[in-house]
């Protein structure tokens, strides 16, 4: 993801095959176009009777397929696609003849469109047996419960919660309705995760915050006394780790998106609607205003408050709090090696410079100074 949303159009075929090739392999569901649009609320413009099972890139589509326009730069497709329709902007409606579905937000319509026609796999409800679950904890006659899954004293999980293999849940944690773990996630004591969300495989949800007192030359653990608060619709990337809280809780609200190999230290509040790329680290007690957006591998230090709607570039090192939204960079653009060490030297030497430019200023406004403030120089 960068800084600014999310990739604007899967136009190129991934590793080992066409795009077309991949979408079927995972199947589909076939669909008339004209049904689509009215589940996803779009405008058809042309033959609303063209069957799609699947969703493919302009490039490798295929008469049973849909694509979908949301990234000028692949505009040029349009005019060759083989799909059987496409999903375009207004803007795009005359570039091409194939049956199309009109909407103002083109990918969040292909968004859409996707998930209906390959919708994710429901497991089998009921518990494996292999799967560790305490007498106290409280499992849904709906759910599904994984192999080698451990669930601890006094858990709880939700109607139609999946439990993926080897997951573990700990004492007195509560896993709301429709919540999906995949394989091998980790839930501490007390933690909470939201209705209908996901949290992909190694993710660790409520380790302890790096809390450490110095004590005379050696580091004295602080117990971590709070929790993890996951709010409803939020997605966690594969191996994010969220710390829970010192004291206070850590707080992920509503509809967060979370990429991988996130680390979101003690007592932090990541604001609704926010989206993280991967490998963000975040230090404890800050505090993420809704709606925000972070490139990959910013670095947040702690006991800072981000405001809403800011935008924070990839890389980026932040330092202070933000407290006007906009778009935040510090990251230096690539370059040449030989231009780069040019540049970093050069950059070594502003505190040297500013001081001789201070200094010439001095002197300037002491030279007018003794002409009368004639502006003459001696």
């Amino acid at each position: 993801m960068s800084a600014a949303g999310p990739p604007q159009g899967a136009n190129s075929a991934p590793p080992g095959g066409s795009a077309a090739a991949t979408a079927a392999s995972a199947g589909g569901t076939p669909i008339s176009l004209e049904e689509l649009a009215r589940q996803v609320g779009a405008r058809i413009d042309g033959d609303g009777t063209v069957i799609v099972e699947r969703v493919a890139t302009l490039e490798h589509a295929g008469p049973r397929d849909i694509a979908f326009l949301a990234n000028p730069r692949y505009r040029a497709q349009l005019a060759t696609t083989r799909a059987g329709a496409v999903i375009v902007g207004p803007d795009a409606v005359t570039a091409t003849a194939t049956a199309k579905l009109v909407s103002a937000n083109p990918y969040a319509t292909y968004a859409r469109v996707a998930t209906i026609l390959h919708p994710a796999r429901t497991p089998a409800r009921g518990i494996h047996p292999s799967a560790c679950i305490d007498a106290s904890a409280t499992v849904a006659a709906t759910a599904s419960i994984g192999p080698y899954a451990v669930i601890d004293a006094r858990a709880s999980i939700g109607e139609r919660a999946v439990i993926g293999a080897h997951c573990t849940i700990g004492d007195s944690a509560r896993v709301g309705d429709d919540v999906v773990l995949d394989a091998q996630v980790t839930i501490y004591p007390r933690c909470v995760i939201g209705a209908r969300s996901l949290v992909h495989s190694g993710a660790v949800i409520g380790a302890d915050g790096f809390g450490l007192a110095d004590d005379g030359g050696r580091w004295r653990k602080i117990p971590q006394i709070g929790r993890v608060l996951v709010g409803a619709d939020v997605e966690i990337g594969a191996n994010t780790t969220i710390d829970r809280g010192a004291i206070d809780d850590t707080i992920i609200e509503d509809d967060v998106k979370l990429d991988n190999q996130i680390q979101i230290a003690h007592n932090c509040i990541i604001g609704a609607h926010a989206a993280i790329a991967g490998c963000v680290g975040i230090a404890g007690s800050t505090r993420i205003g809704a709606h925000c957006r972070i490139g990959g591998a910013a670095m947040i230090s702690g006991h800072l408050d981000i405001a809403a709607g800011t935008v924070i570039s990839a890389a980026t090192q932040v330092y202070d709090s933000i407290r006007e939204a906009g778009v935040y960079t510090s990251a230096f653009p690539a370059l040449a090696h030989r231009e780069w060490k040019h540049v970093a030297s050069q950059t070594r030497r502003l505190r040297e410079l500013a001081d001789r430019v201070k200094k010439l200023e001095y002197a300037l406004a002491q030279a007018r100074s003794d002409d009368g403030g004639k502006g003459r120089i001696v």
